[in-house]
């Protein structure tokens, strides 16, 4: 077996164990100023000329390189200078705020000739198109990350330990990254796995309690105050008005009376869709962590197959000169497979996978299927758990446990180039380099 170096505690929280590499951390500080962190789309989206008739092709897209905005507010922004809905706004994939990011926007039935002047923002007109972009609707990004004050002696060992890792290219465990869980406040996922387990009150609590030092002192007084009271009506009145979603949760409670397990159901239920859909998502993301995590520290390949386990084949449809999963392709791997199967992965074209557990999930065999077994016994967790009401049920799905890159490293300044497929955190080949506090790398 082979001795992994333990991860930062913060990223053991989320699942995240172990780091791929042993060589000492850089140390280093990104995100000093925006242009430090530069994300670009590599898009993956069919457009018509601009002059193409708006009635078959009714959505408008942009592409906006943004300083320092946050998604949605741009969104927002961007509809109210067009004069649109909200709802009329669409994109692929959420950005960081503190960055330089360039990505595309649909916008319903807009005029081209109509493109407001925003400030930090630039605009171009790309086309038009008959439906709207939709989340997942690019093939990944590409990163170039500036990283401040670090020791650069260790890059090389640290770079050559990834090598071995992927196989040929830099790899690292595809793990989810903290942003996934909340950065300065990482609960969503313990929420999903209280509602995965039945425990409706335990969810509410978890998500109202749990008190961080990051937190100002008013909030963490009303977090405790959950926990040590269970008081609805005093938590609402000590809960800064801020925290809309969590005055949403205690209004309902206080409305139902939170006499039974369905009151609190409902007050899960009054937050937005999306974070209902996220607690569970948060749920399978560090389930699949602690998987990838417990097939690290045994010392089982991660570019390669071993009988039982389940790969994905690359999806023929990628941009070209981009290779991506594709997680309507999978298959089990038998022991008269596995050498079939890794010659394939050696061209770029199966990659192993874990689950993201939903109800039709079929776990693996052999001890890659011991693996994830063991991790949701130890979790007090199965398959059929994720059979849910509304927004909180999932059927699952299966990710790639290995995303590797070509890297290209910048001495002056100590710069950071590579693509990942979308779905993958640049964060998590960074702390690979720098070995810091997670929240650090936010």
């Amino acid at each position: 077996m082979d001795e992994r170096l333990p991860a930062h505690p913060v990223e053991r929280e989320v699942g995240m164990e172990f780091y791929a590499s042993s060589s000492d951390g850089i140390d280093g500080r990104i995100r000093e100023r925006d242009e430090d962190f530069r994300v670009r789309e590599i898009e993956d989206f069919d457009t018509q000329p601009v002059d193409a008739d708006p009635d078959d092709y009714p959505h408008l897209v942009l592409r906006a390189t943004l300083r320092g905005w946050d998604t949605n507010d741009f969104a927002r922004r961007l509809s109210d200078a067009m004069g649109a809905s909200r709802e009329r706004v669409s994109w692929a994939g959420t950005k960081d705020k503190r960055a330089v990011t360039t990505q595309l926007f649909s916008v319903m039935k807009a005029d081209p000739d109509a493109l407001p002047e925003i400030r930090d923002a630039e605009i171009e007109v790309v086309g038009r198109a008959g439906r709207s972009i939709e989340f997942g609707d690019l093939a990944g990004n590409a990163f170039e990350i500036r990283v401040r004050d670090a020791d650069p002696g260790g890059v090389e060992a640290i770079t050559g330990e990834l090598r071995e890792f992927g196989g040929a290219s830099i790899g690292v465990p595809n793990y989810f990254g903290q942003q996934r869980f909340g950065s300065r406040r990482p609960v969503t996922h313990r929420v999903g796995i209280a509602v995965a387990r039945g425990d409706w009150r335990g969810a509410v609590v978890e998500y109202l309690g749990n008190p961080r030092d990051a937190e100002p002192d008013d909030t963490r007084a009303a977090r405790g105050y959950v926990d040590d009271t269970g008081d609805w009506q005093g938590a609402l009145e000590r809960f800064p008005r801020k925290l809309g979603f969590e005055r949403s949760m205690l209004h309902r409670l206080v409305e139902d009376g939170a006499q039974d397990e369905e009151d609190f159901r409902a007050a899960l239920e009054a937050v937005p869709t999306n974070l209902q859909r996220l607690f569970v998502n948060a749920a399978q993301s560090y389930l699949f962590n602690r998987i990838v995590s417990e097939r690290l520290d045994r010392g089982l390949p991660f570019d390669r197959a071993v009988a039982g386990d389940v790969v994905c084949f690359a999806d023929a449809d990628a941009p070209e000169g981009f290779t991506r999963p594709d997680m309507g392709r999978t298959q089990r791997v038998t022991e008269k497979r596995v050498e079939t199967v890794n010659r394939h992965g050696e061209r770029g074209r199966a990659f192993v996978t874990a689950p993201l557990v939903g109800t039709a999930t079929e776990l693996g065999e052999g001890e890659p299927g011991e693996i994830e077994r063991d991790v949701l016994s130890r979790e007090g967790i199965e398959p059929a758990d994720f059979d849910l009401p509304g927004e909180f049920g999932s059927t699952g799905t299966r990710r790639a446990i290995l995303v590797t890159t070509d890297l290209a490293i910048g001495r002056d300044p100590l710069t950071f180039d590579f693509s990942l497929p979308s779905g993958s955190y640049a964060t998590v080949l960074l702390r690979e380099y720098l070995k810091c506090d997670p929240r650090d790398l936010g």
